[in-house]
């Protein structure tokens, strides 16, 4: 049995949960609303406000199916009552970031500026000239903002500028030796 898909997932106060009979989830909370479909071979109940996810069998797919609902399912949980963020960093002379109305606009060292849209229940924040905070109720949705806002000017090895989320590690390499 899957230890993650076995675990109950508590709803907290003030989270409305729907589910259909064709597995279609509808998270609604204080942050917003989230739905999904799921698999039809997953058994996803609400039983006194807890959520469990069960399989019908032990066939390859529905064990690796079991895990990814329960934590889906989890996810959209988390995402209407506290929401997720990912924070961005700037590393490089000349290098920032500012925000004007619902444009991240970013100098990283090309001839023009990179303005990027805000994109719907996703907003960022520019606290400091080197800091982007991405946040929003789907884990999903902040990620893959913030991978796109890094892919702009990923972080080189040799002098570290570029854009690294805050916990990344850039593995620093030495540049070359000079003469014979």
């Amino acid at each position: 049995m899957s230890r993650i898909g076995r675990m109950p997932i508590a709803v907290p106060a003030g989270v409305d949960v729907k589910i259909t009979p064709d597995n279609h989830v509808t998270v609604k909370g204080p942050k917003g609303t989230l739905e999904q479909a799921f698999d039809k071979n997953m058994s996803i109940a609400l039983e006194n406000s807890e959520i469990v996810v069960t399989r019908p069998n032990d066939n390859k797919t529905n064990r690796a199916l079991h895990g990814l609902t329960r934590t889906l399912v989890a996810n959209m949980v988390t995402g209407v009552t506290e929401g997720y963020t990912k924070e961005l960093e700037i590393n490089g002379v000349g290098y920032r970031a500012a925000k004007q109305g619902k444009k991240l606009v970013l100098t990283l060292g090309y001839s023009h500026p990179v303005e990027m849209e805000d994109i719907d229940g996703i907003t960022t924040d520019v606290p400091q000239p080197n800091k982007i905070i991405v946040s929003g109720i789907d884990k999903q949705a902040v990620g893959q903002y913030a991978a796109i806002i890094r892919e702009k000017r990923p972080p080189e090895p040799y002098k570290g500028k570029g854009i690294k989320y805050v916990d990344e590690f850039i593995k620093r390499k030495e540049g070359k030796t000079g003469g014979k």
